[in-house]
């Protein structure tokens, strides 16, 4: 049904390129106006080539596409009035930076007064006021970057698509782009669908992120949610650093299960995606969630471990232990709480809260088909 507070509705979209092989399997997804929205999934997700049919350079094979409402399979890519940014700039090396800006502009036959007008306030948006008269092979990948983002918002589109748009930065200048991209988006109140295979880029930047495998949303959440309740266990390894404990389901108690994992631990943990009792489980749970050597009593779910390797990172000590079969269990101990007292090979307590410790479906599992 129609929507006013969506800007786009994916509708039943299917994608084949050779009409067998599903790459995008019955997607529904709607963005909301002004919303950041990220797409973010592994090479061959499918996450790209949505993008693609949305901006019109792929047809859908089943489903309707709506722009404001408006069936848009059928409309050619210039004349959906969207905006672009692509990984390589695509910026034309012949012109100015000042030209380049423009291009949009006199497709649309806009007058030389509001162009002139629209090229520096673009310039002055990303901080490159003077540079116009420059050529894009004068300027470094950032600001290249930055002419590219502007570019994309010269004309007011509704709608911006970016496609790994800060792949080929180094990682300053990438993070410096986030921030950029980031304070653009709220200042101008523009709606974005940006996809990406980075992770750290979704979650610092994105309203929402819809999470991609093989064709299908496996979640689609604000970024806290997405990191701090994954719904599966793609989700829960594909975003940010986990732990994984497998075992299977000794007992169901509703919100909680018990698991029993390697050596014959019981571990409780949130009943999260387990089919009951008997059934296999893959244990989640987040690094900084795990603390070393509780107060007896304080957790639910403690164990002996060994600490195996201490790795020093400024603000915490990335500490590898074997605990409940896993040799690769990880521990981020922030440096405020390390007092060197622990050292490589000594034998420790750590433990969580069984909130924090998510059952799901084994890993790796097979995708569901839609």
């Amino acid at each position: 049904m129609p929507g006013d507070d969506y800007l786009v509705r994916f509708v039943n979209i299917q994608k084949s390129y050779d009409g067998e092989t599903l790459v995008v399997k019955n997607l529904n997804l709607n963005v909301a106006k002004s919303e950041f929205l990220t797409i973010l999934g592994p090479s061959g997700s499918g996450k790209t080539t949505c993008l693609m049919m949305l901006a019109g350079f792929e047809p859908a094979t089943h489903g309707e596409i709506y722009l404001k409402d408006q069936p848009i399979n059928r409309v050619p890519p210039h004349r959906r009035g969207i905006g672009m940014v692509f990984q390589n700039y695509a910026l034309f090396p012949h012109l100015t930076v000042a030209e380049n800006l423009a291009f949009p502009l006199d497709v649309r036959g806009m007058s030389k007064v509001e162009k002139a007008r629209r090229v520096k306030r673009a310039l002055d948006m990303v901080q490159l006021g003077g540079f116009g008269d420059r050529r894009p092979a004068q300027l470094s990948g950032g600001q290249q970057q930055r002419v590219a983002v502007a570019r994309s918002l010269i004309f007011d589109p509704d709608l911006v698509l970016m496609d790994e748009p800060l792949g080929a930065l180094d990682k300053n200048l990438r993070e410096q782009m986030q921030y950029k991209i980031k304070s653009i988006h709220e200042n101008l109140g523009v709606t974005v669908v940006y996809v990406t295979h980075d992770q750290s880029i979704a979650l610092t930047l994105s309203d929402r992120i819809a999470v991609f495998d093989d064709g299908v949303i496996q979640q689609c959440a604000a970024p806290d949610v997405v990191y701090e309740r994954p719904e599966n266990a793609f989700v829960a390894n594909f975003i940010g650093e986990n732990n994984q404990l497998t075992g299977t389901v000794v007992e169901d108690n509703g919100d909680t299960v018990k698991v029993a994992v390697g050596n014959g631990n019981i571990v409780e943990a949130k009943k999260v995606k387990v089919e009951g009792v008997g059934s296999p489980s893959t244990l989640s749970l987040r690094p900084e969630r795990v603390v070393v050597n509780p107060e007896p009593g304080s957790l639910p779910n403690v164990f002996p471990a060994k600490t195996e390797e201490l790795i020093y990172l400024g603000d915490h000590i990335r500490t590898r232990f074997s605990i409940c079969g896993n040799v690769d269990f990880i521990v981020k101990i922030p440096n405020s709480a390390f007092h060197a007292a622990i050292s490589e090979g000594d034998e420790v307590n750590i433990g969580w809260k069984a909130e924090d410790c998510r059952a799901l479906d084994v890993w790796p599992c097979p995708t569901p088909h839609s």
